[in-house]
């Protein structure tokens, strides 16, 4: 390196030093005490504050970097899927028959044909059932066939995030998805410690053996699901679902969750035991299979509309739903190989066609849940304005969650005068914390606004992200509160 390489290297670190000095300085003040006391430098923080009115922000730093945005993410996969298909879009569910049906029986299989519907839950499933059961069909002399061909998707590895396989956030997508892929678990502790915990699972899963060994233990609540361990095990009949650990008796009853199978083997269980509890019978087997073309249409079940499933998504950041949004983007658009990858594509050819800033935006599966994932503080706020412009931003906005209110935001600014008027979506995975959303200032302007951190110390950013919440429900996003 010649002398002269050397000066214009130096001269660049100044400048980026400066710059980053700079920035820091024109965050509000709360804000950078806080991510000063988190010791979290302003280069690894991105802002971008505009109002929806404005032209340009009162506020950005960082805003061309792109970031990992954990599930903020979500913002643009709503926004693609929205802008994209509109908010009455649905998905059709097909029952079939392959034979003629005399006195109750089929004489041939059932086929549950999916399309990709991603709320297709117990209750939805049951009522499907029950009226196959009502148009006739007592006993099937054939099989019960799942036929989830609707979406072609890449291979999934549900530990590859985090190794933790049987967490319902790490499910994929499924053409025939079933309840969210989720086995949920009522626990109930006895109020005398050293007991065992009572497990209600929900809903019934056919061939899953659960061997439950919480135990009730002593103490405040906490985080009572800390020492919570589920895991998979063969049983001499199937598979083994092993609940261990324990939880403080002064929890009260509390709600868990778990993944055991894969979305195609959960579906298969849970068709069995419901076909079996409205007193069905199948001479066959409930298998996995595609539906041939000359089979008879018996009933159709269609989704809530794309605004209401938008809303599920974002409000409690479901992944799965995400991952399922992103694949009917891809099959929509024609793709027939990869429909994660065709979804990805699609997404960022919708922003392309809406005049939204791409550069640097990778898209993974669409739920944020990812280490590659990447977005500009610029790019969600643009998502964010265009949202604002269009005739679904309504239902666009009622999907985000109320910032002490509800949702993923409930326990955000509880205290504050701010409370209420932020919809805002958050993110969180090691070394991300991120969000994006509107606040509604007490002078009843609205702004778009995004604050994203890549930090080891990210998660102790989050009184700096309320404080840049306050900051503009109380400025306006001026330096000084107007008069």
């Amino acid at each position: 390196m010649t002398t002269q390489h050397v000066i214009r290297f130096l001269a660049a670190l100044y400048f980026c030093g400066m710059l980053a000095a700079a920035q820091a300085a024109a965050m509000p003040p709360g804000v950078r005490q806080a991510l000063d006391a988190a010791r979290i430098p302003a280069s690894n923080v991105a802002v971008w504050v505009q109002a929806v009115d404005a032209s340009a922000p009162q506020l950005e730093f960082g805003g061309e970097q792109p970031m990992n945005p954990a599930s903020v993410m979500k913002v643009v996969t709503a926004f693609a899927a929205l802008d994209r298909l509109g908010p009455a879009f649905t998905w059709t569910t097909r029952v079939a028959t392959g034979g003629p049906v005399a006195a109750g029986v089929l004489d041939g299989s059932l086929y549950l044909a999916g399309g990709a519907d991603p709320m297709l839950n117990y209750e939805r499933l049951g009522r499907l059932l029950r009226q196959v059961r009502a148009l006739g069909i007592t006993a099937v002399r054939g099989d019960i066939v799942l036929d989830g061909s609707a979406l072609a998707l890449p291979p999934h590895d549900p530990a590859a995030f985090d190794g933790r396989a049987l967490r319902p956030y790490n499910s994929g997508a499924y053409g025939l998805l079933m309840h969210f892929n989720t086995l949920q678990l009522r626990l109930v502790p006895p109020a005398e410690p050293g007991r065992a915990v009572g497990v209600a699972p929900y809903p019934s899963l056919t061939g899953v053996d659960i061997d439950n060994r919480i135990m009730t233990g002593p103490g405040p609540c906490g985080v009572w699901y800390g020492n919570l361990e589920a895991t998979l095990e063969a049983g001499p009949q199937g598979p083994r679902l092993v609940l261990s650990g324990s939880m403080p008796a002064s929890c009260g009853q509390r709600d868990w969750a778990t993944a055991p199978l894969s979305p195609e083997a959960f579906g298969r269980a849970l068709v069995a035991a419901l076909w079996n509890e409205l007193g069905g019978k199948v001479e066959g087997s409930v298998r996995s299979g595609v539906t041939p073309a000359d089979a008879a249409t018996l009933l159709t079940e269609t989704s809530p509309p794309l605004a209401e499933v938008v809303r599920e998504m974002n409000k409690w950041s479901s992944n799965v739903i995400a991952r399922q949004l992103l694949a009917t983007l891809g099959r929509e658009g024609g793709a027939s190989l990869d429909m994660v990858a065709g979804g990805a594509e699609a997404v960022k050819a919708q922003l392309v066609a809406d005049g939204i800033a791409t550069a640097g935006l990778v898209i993974e599966n669409g739920s944020g849940l990812s280490r590659i994932e990447r977005v500009s503080a610029r790019t969600l706020a643009e998502v964010l304005l265009a949202a604002w412009r269009r005739p679904f931003m309504p239902e666009f906005i009622a999907a985000l969650p109320i910032a002490g209110e509800d949702g993923t935001a409930r326990g955000r600014l509880h205290d504050s005068p701010a409370r209420g008027y932020a919809h805002i979506k958050t993110g969180s995975i090691n070394g991300v914390k991120s969000l994006a959303g509107y606040v509604l200032d007490r002078h009843g302007r609205r702004h778009a606004v995004v604050m994203m951190v890549n930090h080891a110390e990210a998660g102790a950013s989050q009184a700096a992200q309320d404080a840049l919440l306050e900051w503009v429900w109380a400025t306006g996003g001026e330096a000084e509160p107007s008069r």
